[in-house]
């Protein structure tokens, strides 16, 4: 059987983690997008106001299979 995976770039953020932020990246990405099958982080930042991190931001690819 052969499969076309595509991959889109997306960016979660959250106010509490890195790890919350990928959550929250991978639910809503699964709300639209089918078949997925894995992630990768490509970075990492945080939001800054007033000398405290407001926001963890992760940018990331999600890897899913396009139907046929």
């Amino acid at each position: 059987m052969e499969r076309v995976a595509r991959v889109s770039e997306i960016i979660g953020a959250s106010p509490i983690s890195f790890d919350d932020a990928i959550r929250v990246g991978f639910e809503r990405a699964s709300k639209t997008l089918r078949g997925i099958t894995g992630l990768r982080v490509l970075e990492q930042r945080v939001a800054i106001e007033d000398d405290t991190i407001s926001e963890y931001r992760v940018r990331m690819e999600i890897i899913f299979v396009l139907e046929t």
